[in-house]
């Protein structure tokens, strides 16, 4: 007679933010919980940097240019994350655009407006330069901010209100225990010195930091697409930060 296998609930977590956040397909077990997944967006950061940084080390070998891989690489850390967080980064943009008493309107409404897209355009120009300026250590920092982008939105949940209660990402204030989902994040600490030197492994930190609290000033609280705003800028912001450090230009 078959036992019926319960699975630990971090590891149905872990099935559920395989899930949420990815466009891969699905674990055939355990079923996946949508709970307390946040906790595990920064591991799923290091499995998007990481397939970003064998494509560019296997395309490098075949001859490719940084400006040919900048651009592909980017697009294919959009798709493996489904957009989700660039649509954030849009609907949050035009929210601050709207002005205080319409912010939160303008964020809901489906269509997309001129600041969202620009906003894009603007942090994927960045992301491209400073990608292109890292050259062979270009691998290392997509895995390096793929980890920070996902440290910003548990930032983000630890320290502001959520501001729609029955919102998509709701769930993640309502079941987070913020401090410990913390601690999935700082047992790759261990992993991040071992791929690069200290300041560049850390600096990605306070970039999370202050992209994520910078926001939820600005509006007062978070919702699910300001938390996918602090990703997405945090990603842009450290790329650039490392394109700035001698040690990682000179690699």
């Amino acid at each position: 007679m078959a036992i019926a296998r319960t699975p630990p609930c971090w590891l149905a977590d872990l099935a559920g933010a395989w899930i949420f956040y990815t466009v891969l397909p699905a674990w055939p077990w355990p079923p996946p919980r949508f709970r307390r997944i946040a906790r595990f967006a920064p591991w799923i950061g290091l499995l998007i940097g990481s397939s970003q940084a064998v494509l560019w080390w296997v395309l490098t070998e075949l001859g490719w240019s940084p400006i040919a891989l900048a651009p592909l690489v980017l697009a294919v850390g959009i798709w493996l994350s489904g957009g989700l967080h660039h649509d954030g980064l849009m609907d949050t943009t035009d929210g601050l655009a709207a002005g205080v008493e319409r912010r939160l309107i303008a964020m809901e409404d489906s269509r997309v407006g001129a600041s969202g897209v620009l906003a894009l355009v603007m942090l994927l120009l960045l992301e491209v330069a400073a990608l292109i300026q890292l050259g062979s250590f270009a691998p290392i920092a997509l895995l390096l901010t793929g980890f920070w982008a996902r440290v910003a939105p548990l930032w983000a949940m630890a320290r502001f209100d959520y501001l729609r209660p029955e919102g998509s990402a709701a769930f993640h204030r309502r079941h987070g225990r913020p401090w410990l989902d913390a601690v999935p994040a700082l047992l790759a600490l261990p992993l991040l010195a071992w791929l690069s030197d200290p300041v560049s492994a850390l600096v990605g930190l306070p970039v999370a930091v202050l992209c994520a609290d910078r926001l939820g000033r600005r509006l007062g609280g978070h919702t699910g697409d300001s938390y996918g705003a602090s990703l997405v800028l945090t990603e842009g912001f450290t790329l650039l930060v490392l394109s700035l450090i001698p040690a990682a230009t000179s690699a």
